[in-house]
């Protein structure tokens, strides 16, 4: 029987995709906003292409290594398995120290400004390859 907490696994293609693309957009959010703070300085969204590029690579590969995880699975699974317990351990800590720093003053808001913008929208389009993916399944070919 079937628990109330475990979906399909192409549920948690969908699942997944949320969840990277809300953390990226609340992420590069803040990075917007730190823009608006200290103004366009023209070296500051080429520091941010430079973090997303960077990011970008290591997401990406990330996110094909979860895709290929979770397609493996045949049966249905609690909705929490998008990540593994490694990913969750780093992005525990990624948010935690990330929090941390920021509250803490060590940021200045130059660096928030081009650092979140370039990781939020890496993390942004992660969600986007795992959205795809879900859509790549429920769509006939």
């Amino acid at each position: 029987m079937k628990k109330w907490y475990c979906v399909k696994q192409r549920t948690l293609l969908l699942i997944a995709g949320i969840v990277w693309m809300i953390a990226g957009f609340n992420v590069a959010r803040l990075g917007v906003l730190s823009y608006f703070l200290i103004g366009f300085d023209f070296y500051l969204p080429i520091l941010s292409a430079l973090i997303f590029v960077l990011f970008g690579a290591m997401f990406y590969r990330m996110s094909k290594k979860h895709i290929k995880r979770i397609n493996a699975y045949k049966e249905y699974r609690p909705f929490w398995i998008f990540f593994d317990l490694k990913s969750y351990i780093i992005m525990a800590i990624m948010m935690s120290g990330g929090i941390g720093l920021r509250y803490a003053g060590v940021f200045p808001d130059w660096f928030v400004a081009f650092f979140y913008t370039g990781l939020g929208c890496a993390l942004f389009l992660a969600g986007v390859l795992f959205i795809f993916s879900f859509f790549k399944q429920i769509l006939p070919q």
